[in-house]
């Protein structure tokens, strides 16, 4: 999920590997792609919201090797589903636990700052959609 304000990306960095990341989370029993989104989004940075930007991207990937304990058995593949929401005017997030420290970047500042390339792609996404077409 990629929150901005204006021009700016927020950036969440996670306390257990110490890496910039955008807001991220499982799907639970019984929610849908964006429904786990809000749900993140709420817990992870106190912003609550009813309605996203969907970006029509859906990328797969295997489990990441250090946290598969987390999967169920025999899951060999995710779905990432990527959405957005523009932040209001002002408003700064309430980490959770998961994270220690956040900052607002500028879209180069942030393709450079994220380390997994689903959410490189996801602010590509957002970026054609939504910043290219606004006035200057």
């Amino acid at each position: 999920m990629l929150v901005f304000r204006g021009a700016q990306l927020l950036a969440l960095r996670r306390t257990d590997q110490q890496i910039w990341h955008v807001v991220a989370g499982r799907v639970e029993i019984g929610e849908g792609p964006a429904e786990a989104a809000i749900r993140e989004l709420q817990e992870e940075t106190g912003l609550d919201v009813s309605t996203l930007i969907d970006l029509d991207l859906v990328q797969r990937h295997p489990p990441d090797a250090d946290v598969l304990e987390q999967y169920l058995p025999g899951i060999t593949e995710v779905l990432v589903h990527s959405y957005a929401i523009e932040a209001p005017p002002r408003w700064e997030p309430l980490l959770n636990e998961e994270h220690d420290d956040y900052r607002w970047c500028s879209l180069g500042e942030a393709m450079a700052l994220l380390r997994w390339p689903e959410a490189r792609a996801a602010l590509t996404a957002l970026a054609a959609r939504h910043f290219e077409q606004r006035p200057r």
